[in-house]
């Protein structure tokens, strides 16, 4: 049977045929603006673009204070406004030149990227086992499932956890601990995701009962040969989590929702043909990156966009449609997707200490700290575990088992087992959220950033005046 409809490959091999022609212009402008870097990008448009053009710039780790985004019709043409992590300019060549390379012609994946760097990067994922893990959150949680894994003798070779809504979700990648390869025996990989599956479960008894809420999965190697995206697979994952429970009551109502909830308003500009989607929290760190992706996999295409993040609130404005060109017409779809973005917007605020580990990796290593972890009552509420080399660099953020605040003497215990010289307290300025602003106060901010977007999209001849 054939993967796809012929009039699917036409439309492919003629989009192709138009990026061709139309190669990415990227322009990296030092001189327009006085605190920050322009990064313009011009291209022949595709669903997807803008959330890849997002995607490279946070895995460069640059702050994006601020972005005006159009793609109307067949082209798509984003400003935005970049910093490096300690707030300046980009001077460095060397990122100036890993920009042009990644966001230029040939790079974004419906190009034809430089085969190196996909020959590296599918190689190094063959030689990894990819595990999803999600199920009911809980103290001790992630300490026992590293446990399993190095009983199993899987040695961890990166992972991501994320907590949110009493839930967890993992991307754990593996190899067998004795050929640093992956693992191919399928009765071990049946044996890995029942023990797994039977954790997240919480065992013992009522463990049936919560079958279809807990999961742990070996998903296929990709057809292209590389690795997920971590960050992305995670919110697909606790988005398909979410939307499979009981629909949960919109808290971005009434007064704006809870102190340090996010105020998300999706209304209808029938005037306009389109859905005007307006966010408002405490900026953090790939915070642009979580709402436009939630955005295109929710499948709406953004047309017009502007995002301000140069205080401690962001803000973001757009103006979206479905695939089929169509407006939200729903309000139930329109509460949806308010309630999906504040997830998505809620689910990567790291709460907790920060506490990072730097030291030569081994065999057990994971279990062993997150063991100490849970010995001394702290509780993960997010990790990012990555292998350099023959290194370990992990990050924890931890809270105690109750969900307060750790206390002091409880980190220094933990330092003092696992090592002072080799895990490290550090602040982070990614705390929680503020207090919301009153509801009242919704409507103004639409309007504000909308005249701030539609001035510079009309100037640029990009929108046409409604007046």
């Amino acid at each position: 049977m054939a993967c796809g409809s012929p009039s699917t490959e036409v439309v492919d091999e003629f989009e192709k045929l138009v990026i061709r022609m139309n190669p990415p212009r990227v322009t990296v402008d030092n001189t327009s603006d006085m605190t920050a870097t322009l990064v313009k990008v011009d291209s022949a448009n595709k669903y997807g673009t803008l959330l890849e053009v997002v995607q490279v710039l946070t895995e460069l780790k640059l702050t994006i204070k601020r972005a005006y985004i159009s793609s109307d019709g067949e082209w798509f043409m984003d400003v935005f406004h970049v910093v490096d992590q300690d707030g300046n300019k980009l001077y460095d060549g060397q990122v100036i030149d890993r920009i042009e390379l990644s966001l230029g012609a040939g790079s974004l994946s419906f190009r034809a990227p430089p085969e190196r760097s996909v020959e590296v990067e599918a190689e190094a994922a063959a030689a990894q086992t990819a595990i999803e893990l999600i199920g009911k959150d809980r103290p001790g949680l992630l300490s026992e499932v590293f446990a399993v894994l190095t009983d199993l003798k899987c040695n961890i070779v990166s992972s991501e956890v994320w907590t949110h809504d009493a839930r967890m979700a993992a991307l754990v990648h593996v190899t067998d601990a004795d050929t640093l390869g992956a693992i191919d025996d399928q009765d071990r990989l049946d044996t890995v995701k029942r023990l797994l599956r039977h954790l997240l479960r919480g065992g013992g008894a009522g463990a049936r009962d919560r079958k279809d809420t807990a999961r742990a999965d070996i998903p296929a190697p990709r057809r292209d040969g590389a690795a997920a995206h971590a960050p992305r697979r995670l919110h697909q994952m606790m988005h398909d989590d979410r939307a499979a429970a009981a629909p949960q009551p919109s808290s971005s109502s009434g007064d704006g929702g809870g102190r340090g909830r996010p105020v998300v308003e999706v209304v209808d500009c029938a005037e306009r043909g389109y859905t005007l989607v307006n966010v408002r929290c405490r900026d953090r760190p790939k915070l642009l990156f979580d709402t436009v992706c939630t955005l295109t996999d929710m499948q709406y295409v953004v047309f017009h966009g502007t995002v301000i993040a140069e205080g401690s609130e962001a803000y973001q404005e757009y103006y979206i449609r479905h695939l089929d060109d169509s407006p939200v017409t729903s309000g139930d779809e329109r509460d949806r997707l308010g309630r999906c973005l504040e997830a998505a917007i809620q689910r990567r605020n790291t709460e907790g200490l920060r506490l990072e580990l730097c030291c030569e990796d081994r065999v057990g290593l994971l279990s062993d700290v997150t063991r100490i972890f849970r010995e001394h009552g702290l509780s993960v509420t997010h990790a990012e575990v990555a292998t350099r080399g023959a290194r370990a660099a992990n990050v924890f953020y931890v809270v105690a088992a109750s969900g307060e605040p750790v206390e002091a003497h409880a980190v220094e215990a933990v330092r003092a087992e696992i090592g002072e010289q080799v895990l490290f307290v550090r602040e982070d300025a990614g705390g929680g959220e503020p207090r919301s602003p009153p509801g009242r106060d919704r409507r103004s901010l639409g309007n504000m950033i909308r005249s701030r977007s539609e001035k510079f999209l009309y100037n640029l001849g990009l929108i046409r005046s409604c007046s």
